[in-house]
């Protein structure tokens, strides 16, 4: 009894699918070597790259001199890397030439670079203002134009609070490239104050009154000690200075209270404080 003949198109398909699957037993005989090895070394790169990046992470993270954001920054530039060369890995297990692909991945990187280029140099400033610590959050700083206490330090911006009440978010590349001015940073700070006083006053008796405005003052420090000094000679006055240190919080109600005693107490020893004048000879003819 001879067997039924199958449809040509039928023989014809499960001849294409004996001829696919014996090619593909036979690629997999000739490659399994190859393949346990990448599947070994994908095994084995995922665990150390988990590894030291949760290592990086922690190490990071935990060291106080570092700034949370810079810290998780950094961690994921690890994590990142470390999965790159896990593929690049893989990939060179496999035979394929992984040349060209660090070089195309280079390019890219090339071209992500200049095409981000302004975004790129505010996030380089903003990590070297968080591991410099030119001035932390709740520190009064100035920078260029912007006078402000700072609210907030991101990668990309700082957010500062104006004195007069006005929120200001500058790019950290504004702010990296210009002096930046700390008020808060120290514990002290000396305060000076010049007042001019007549030529026919006595020198001797300002400076006398200024320093006990000085020592009469608690907030006033008795190291370094309040000194006053003749600080010019104007064409209307004579210019007598003071200076004295404080802490630093308590110095804008400092300069405002010995400014104010200072005037007071002149007026009430005699002591004038001049203004510019001017005299007009009218020569009559």
């Amino acid at each position: 009894m001879t067997p039924p003949k199958l449809p040509p198109k039928l023989a014809a398909s499960l001849t294409d699918e004996i001829t696919f699957a014996q090619e593909s037993w036979l690629w997999l005989k000739a490659n399994l070597a190859y393949l346990t090895g990448a599947i070994v070394v994908l095994i084995i790169g995922v665990i150390l790259a988990r590894l030291l990046s949760r290592w990086a992470d922690r190490a990071l993270t935990s060291n106080t001199r570092i700034e949370p954001t810079v810290a998780k920054f950094l961690s994921n530039i690890i994590k990142y890397a470390l999965w790159v060369v896990v593929g690049i890995t893989v990939l060179t297990q496999f035979g394929v030439q992984t040349t060209s692909i660090i070089a195309a991945l280079g390019g890219l990187a090339l071209a992500v670079g200049l095409a981000l280029q302004g975004t790129l140099s505010n996030v380089a400033a903003g990590v070297m203002i968080l591991i410099q610590r030119p001035f932390r959050v709740g520190e009064a700083i100035t920078a260029g134009i912007v006078t402000g206490v700072v609210q907030a330090i991101g990668l990309f911006t700082t957010e500062i609070l104006q004195y007069d009440g006005l929120y200001v978010m500058v790019p950290n590349n504004e702010l990296w490239n210009k002096p930046i001015v700390n008020f808060s940073r120290m514990p002290t700070r000396r305060f000076e104050l010049l007042i001019g006083i007549g030529y026919g006053d006595s020198i001797e008796q300002a400076r006398k009154e200024l320093l006990e405005l000085a020592n009469g003052d608690q907030r006033v420090l008795a190291e370094p000690a309040p000194v006053v000094f003749v600080s010019a000679l104007a064409d209307s006055a004579v210019t007598i200075g003071m200076r004295v240190w404080c802490n630093t919080e308590d110095y804008l109600g400092l300069s405002w209270a010995l400014t104010e005693a200072a005037k007071t107490r002149f007026a009430e020893v005699g002591i004038s404080i001049p203004f510019p004048q001017r005299e007009v000879h009218t020569i009559s003819r």
